[in-house]
């Protein structure tokens, strides 16, 4: 019986965000979240796959115009899909994006110092949702596939192949990611625990 109500619940919770973020387009509020559940910044529209699958893209044209999106953020998503399926949630990013607009993609990081780390979040691994990881991406997968499909890469936070911390200027108001550098908890000023590789996919 629980369950049953949790489902109902859900169902009605995901409904509630549909109809709140078509008014939000039709504002002209285009800033989303992929996956957000209840974790989002103010300003952002939050989705969920149940109305927003990456990889459909009769979900994006039942919302969107073409070009009309301004921003998208994903946090810990992209790993959940194939490396195939990664690829045509990015094309029909890049196909209802804005000119100028940008994807803010953070994954984890396949070149992490940490080899606790990556046994944690590699496929199989043994981190909270990694039975589910499908992909560990590093800079340069994870550029590759963002230039295939047309977008400008800008590296924000990675690890490079000498596992040497990368990090770029970012601003947490254009997207905050929370496992990040300065925001994940895990981290101080000396040690780094946990991070993210973090892109900006921009559509030229």
């Amino acid at each position: 019986m629980k369950l049953f109500l949790r489902k109902i619940y859900l169902s009605f919770d995901a409904e509630v965000k549909k109809i709140r973020l078509k008014k939000q387009i039709k504002k002209g509020n285009t800033k989303i979240t992929i996956g957000a559940s209840d974790i989002y910044e103010s300003g952002w529209n939050p989705t969920e796959l149940s109305f927003l699958n990456l990889t459909k893209e009769e979900d994006f044209k039942a919302l969107f115009s073409l070009n009309s999106i301004e921003a998208i953020i994903a946090e810990h998503v992209w790993e959940h899909l194939t490396p195939e399926d990664g690829k045509k949630a990015l094309a029909n990013c890049f196909k209802y994006m804005k000119p100028g607009a940008y994807l803010r993609i953070a994954v984890p990081d396949g070149y992490h110092e940490s080899e606790e780390y990556i046994n944690s979040v590699k496929p199989g691994g043994h981190g909270n949702g990694s039975d589910d990881h499908k992909i560990l991406y590093t800079y340069q997968s994870m550029a590759k596939a963002m230039e295939e499909v047309g977008f400008k890469v800008n590296l924000l936070e990675y690890f490079n192949e000498k596992k040497e911390f990368v990090m770029n200027p970012w601003d947490k108001k254009q997207g905050n990611i929370r496992r990040s550098r300065y925001n994940d908890p895990r981290n101080t000023a000396d040690k780094i625990v946990y991070t993210s590789l973090i892109v900006d996919a921009v559509k030229p």
